[in-house]
């Protein structure tokens, strides 16, 4: 069983396949790489699951591979790690004919893209993410950024892939810490779009634990729907995608005073999306029931909801560096419903300074 969906985005549209199997399937990748040269980017935990699989799929549909092997983690999403990315695709002397293809996760995704929207000004890429989060977010939309020891993914480009594929046997190797951040960015889809998805993920939340492929399936395909249908409405961010972010200032503010890699992003997205959820109460959007609801989800999960204990001044301080905001104010994504997220700018700075102290 396999899906299609469709990113609409003019002359930079492109697919998104969704399945079984799909790594192994050349046809799937001729019209992308037959003739030209595939440099497969990767790291060290998923070159020796992966690569070698990847390769003989490209060889099959025509091309000419080279594999790129970059350190993994969070912490490593840096310009060195770029760089070893361009300095070896110098020395193979790769042209503007080279696509880049992605395979990992949302590490590598946005490493890959950002190389690929600037290397000799531009070449293709594919994503093959092999992380649940991956699959349902950051290969998705062109989002494409380093990290900065000041700000997350503050660093990058938009650059649309060529394609994405999510192929569901890549998530059998993935560690229950790295599978269950990833349920934090399916649950966010329906918290800020779709009721009924959310309480699909309620009804199937221990299906979507015990791995079942068809509720995982559907996991995906449904959040794909969702991101590709706001991205298409706003691919720079300039308006309704901003809404992806909900859980995100708080997140990225989590991962950045921790130190990257610590705290998994998906596990500070959950954290963000409580306290949002408190902070939409708080401020009379929301029912305290509707943001319990929400939070007692997140931990049927497995997903942590409390923050790490920081000082306000911190906080404040990376938040207000958020791509969102606006004229040195701060921006968040609250909820008005669940089913329905708001952009809510000027954020109110007493409030939110008393509610963080309290968090």
């Amino acid at each position: 069983m396999s899906a299609t969906l469709r990113v609409e985005l003019g002359d930079r549209s492109y697919d998104i396949h969704i399945g079984t199997g799909l790594v192994g399937r050349p046809a799937l990748f001729e019209k992308h790489v037959h003739g030209r040269t595939a440099a497969i980017v990767t790291n060290d935990t998923v070159a020796p699951l992966f690569a070698a699989r990847l390769e003989g799929t490209l060889a099959a549909a025509g091309a000419r591979t080279l594999r790129i092997v970059l350190p993994d983690g969070e912490a490593r999403k840096t310009w060195q790690t770029l760089d070893l990315v361009f300095e070896q695709l110098l020395r193979a002397q790769a042209d503007r004919g080279t696509v880049l293809v992605a395979l990992g996760g949302g590490v590598v995704g946005d490493i890959t893209g950002f190389a690929a929207a600037t290397y000799q000004r531009g070449i293709a890429h594919l994503q093959i993410p092999t992380t649940l989060l991956a699959q349902v977010d950051s290969s998705v939309g062109g989002k494409t950024a380093i990290n900065h020891p000041l700000g997350k993914n503050m660093i990058g480009a938009f650059h649309q892939p060529g394609m994405v594929v999510a192929d569901m046997d890549t998530l059998a190797t993935l560690p229950a810490r790295e599978y269950a951040a990833g349920l934090a960015e399916v649950v966010k889809y329906g918290a800020i779009h779709d009721i009924e998805f959310l309480a699909w993920i309620e009804d199937n939340a221990d299906r979507l634990l015990r791995h079942d492929t068809a509720a995982l399936e559907h996991a995906v395909r449904r959040s794909c729907e969702i991101k590709a249908l706001i991205v298409a409405q706003d691919e720079r961010e300039s308006g309704a995608r901003a809404l992806l972010n909900f859980g995100h200032t708080f997140g990225h503010a989590i991962e950045s005073a921790a130190g990257y890699g610590k705290i998994l992003h998906g596990e500070a997205v959950a954290t963000g999306m409580a306290l949002a959820a408190k902070f939409s109460a708080r401020a009379g959007r929301i029912r305290d029931a509707e943001a319990a609801r929400l939070i007692v989800l997140l931990e049927r999960l497995k997903l942590p909801v409390t923050p790490p204990r920081f000082p306000v001044d911190v906080w404040l301080e990376y938040m207000g560096r958020d791509k969102k905001n606006e004229g040195g104010r701060i921006t968040l994504i609250l909820l008005d419903a669940l089913g329905k997220g708001a952009v809510v700018k000027n954020a109110p700075a007493r409030e939110l300074e008393s509610f963080l102290s309290e968090a």
